[in-house]
């Protein structure tokens, strides 16, 4: 199978580089799998989309501010005002760093994508903030280009990385990031902190449209998965099988694991908000055909062949071409239904991507 096999023609006018001030007056793409309909809807919609039986299965976790601006050692820092932390030319020295994965508390390391990649070696020492509020050393270099750093100890390294970090906004944003990000590039329901991306089939919802599902009596639950490198890694090899997807940590509670195994067994169809929530379900039910509840990292590469186990319906935005949440939603309803779907959106002038408009397939 060609990862070209996965391409599709977009217009950049129709990448949305801003949200709705309205999260729920989002379009939404409705295609029926069975009878291959596709219907326009709003997402406030999507309530009286669903089967009084269904389960909803939410990803909670939160986006922090993990893109941090700093400096080589020998750098003079600068204020913020001297410098544009989104601009592509950086000064000599100054670096960017996104940090995609906690990879040990103590010490304090992570795995992390840094700019300028090929000047930053192991045992460079990088200082973040106007006042060197952070300083990491970089200790090995990863497989995928990332690199793991180790920060010095502070007193509290969140709040340090919540003053002087920003939203990291997909590069298709051409945008710096703001402070209404902060609020708006997080779904409601967020609690759990560790993503660098939103799940952003979430960022529709409302507190109206959650007691719309409420008071038809519909179940919902929440699982956890922390989007990393993961979920937006470009896929480099030509033959989609030849691709390796990176890991990233998720967490199933006893409950959550419970109401999924019982809508399984009661024959209730599950349906998942986001393609991480699909990941993280169909990840844990991969042996046994059930969900187990504990926490671990999840690698599944789900793509066009692959038996869904759990996950009866999606909700979803529109992925970029030739990547693996692309491939994903094709494996569940079908490659060229999907890519007809995506002509129709763009015919139809929906807009794309993170603050974009949605699909929900059944």
């Amino acid at each position: 199978m060609l990862v070209s096999d996965f391409n599709y023609s977009l217009p950049d006018e129709l990448i949305a580089q801003e949200p709705l001030s309205d999260r729920a007056a989002s379009r939404l793409l409705h295609l029926n799998c069975g009878s291959e309909k596709l219907r326009d809807a709003q997402f406030r919609d999507f309530p009286g989309l669903l089967r009084p039986d269904d389960l909803i299965v939410f990803n909670n976790t939160r986006v922090f501010p993990a893109r941090l601006y700093g400096r080589r050692r020998g750098v003079k820092a600068q204020p913020l005002s001297a410098r544009n932390p989104a601009a592509r030319d950086f000064l000599r020295g100054r670096i960017e760093v996104l940090l995609t994965r906690q990879l040990s508390r103590q010490p304090n390391e992570w795995e992390c994508l840094v700019r300028p990649g090929r000047k930053i070696g192991a045992g460079e020492t990088l200082f973040f903030g106007e006042q060197d509020e952070l300083q990491a050393e970089v200790v090995a270099r990863g497989s995928f280009g990332e690199r793991r750093i180790r920060f010095a100890p502070v007193q509290d390294f969140f709040a340090a990385v919540e003053r002087i970090g920003h939203i990291p906004l997909p590069p298709y944003i051409d945008r710096p990031d703001n402070l209404a990000d902060r609020e708006r590039y997080q779904t409601i329901y967020a609690r759990e902190k560790g993503s660098v991306a939103a799940p952003t089939a979430g960022l529709h919802f409302t507190p109206e449209v959650l007691a719309g599902i409420k008071e038809r009596g519909i179940a919902t639950a929440e699982v956890t998965l922390h989007v990393g490198l993961g979920t937006f890694q470009p896929v480099r090899e030509e033959r989609v099988e030849d691709h390796k997807l990176h890991r990233e940590w998720y967490s199933i509670s006893p409950e959550a694991a419970a109401a999924v195994n019982g809508a399984l067994d009661a024959g209730r169809r599950t349906v998942a908000v986001g393609t991480t929530t699909v990941r993280t379900l169909e990840y844990s039910a991969r042996g046994s055909g059930r969900i187990q509840a504990g926490s671990g990292e999840a690698d599944i590469f789900i793509y066009p062949g692959h038996e869904f186990r759990v996950v009866g319906a999606l909700l979803t935005n529109f992925h970029l071409p030739q990547s693996t949440l692309l491939m994903l939603v094709c494996a569940f309803a079908g490659r060229q239904r999907v890519l007809d779907a995506y002509r129709h959106a763009v015919s139809q002038r929906y807009r794309f991507y993170s603050y974009g408009d949605c699909m929900f397939l059944e």
